[in-house]
């Protein structure tokens, strides 16, 4: 149950379509998500990845709003959300997806997960299960499947030579692969480093095996959608070999936030996928 439930619609507007709306948590934090689209339609949830805004997802707001009731999520410590002092690890976060999803309505929704996003989808599924799901989209990270991806060398960690603020600018400059305009990647960096160093840490280190987040993907049978890049397409392969309902697409030539560095195709690409798959 819901502590201290409360709606309320901001004056702010994402790409003129978009209302603001906060829930309070059952553990009494403060959470943002903005809402487009017709009431009544089928809703899309849109999660972000590390210490990014849910606005990063502007584009798909814009493409899927036409057709559907989209809702993007600023995750605790995140976009306009509350900095509250804990539940930066899977159980919490899962939960907050779940109070989320309980403030829209009693209708499946298709849950959209990128990054770090993708973990906290499945951690949602891990406890609760697929009942108020229609389906899943899951973006450029691993699912626990094999074979594991290789560390990755971007230095998200500040040391002594590498000031905190030049870290993240360059760690938002490195998801892309195309150019994207000067003023929205300083944007974007001033939202992600909103995150406290402190708690950017915690949501790099969830201490659960891999083996959690394969049980998660695998214990659904709704349909899965997986588009990645080449990191992860031995991963895609096997999913897509071993769940009955998963499909899978990897992309190449293009980076990390690849919603954004070619957003015409993969709104296409999922767009379909609805279509074919979760609301015929």
């Amino acid at each position: 149950m819901l502590v201290g439930l409360g709606l309320c619609a901001g004056p702010r507007a994402m790409a003129g379509i978009a209302q603001d709306h906060f829930f309070t948590t059952s553990d009494g934090v403060r959470l943002h998500y903005t809402l487009a689209g017709p009431p009544g339609a089928h809703t899309i949830v849109l999660v972000p990845g590390w210490t990014m805004p849910g606005w990063i997802w502007d584009r798909q707001v814009q493409a899927f709003s036409r057709r559907y009731r989209v809702v993007a999520f600023d995750p605790r410590a995140q976009g306009e959300s509350q900095i509250a002092p804990s539940g930066y690890e899977p159980g919490r976060r899962g939960q907050d997806i779940a109070e989320l999803i309980a403030t829209l309505g009693p209708q499946p929704v298709l849950l959209v997960g990128w990054s770090l996003g993708v973990l906290d989808v499945l951690a949602y599924v891990h406890q609760h299960g697929d009942a108020r799901l229609a389906g899943l989209v899951l973006v450029d990270n691993s699912v626990g499947e094999n074979p594991p991806p290789t560390p990755s060398r971007t230095p998200y960690h500040p040391g002594p030579h590498l000031p905190r603020e030049v870290m993240m600018r360059n760690f938002v400059r490195g998801m892309f692969a195309r150019r994207q305009p000067a003023a929205w990647l300083d944007r974007l960096t001033r939202a992600a480093l909103r995150t406290p160093q402190a708690i950017a840490n915690a949501l790099l280190a969830y201490p659960v095996p891999r083996t959690y987040w394969k049980d998660a993907v695998y214990s659904t049978d709704k349909p899965v959608f997986y588009i990645v890049r080449p990191k992860f397409a031995g991963q895609a392969a096997n999913l897509a070999a071993h769940h009955k309902d998963a499909e899978t697409v990897v992309l190449h030539n293009i980076g990390h936030a690849l919603f954004v560095d070619d957003a015409p195709r993969f709104d296409t690409l999922v767009q379909d996928f609805i279509r074919r798959r979760v609301w015929r």
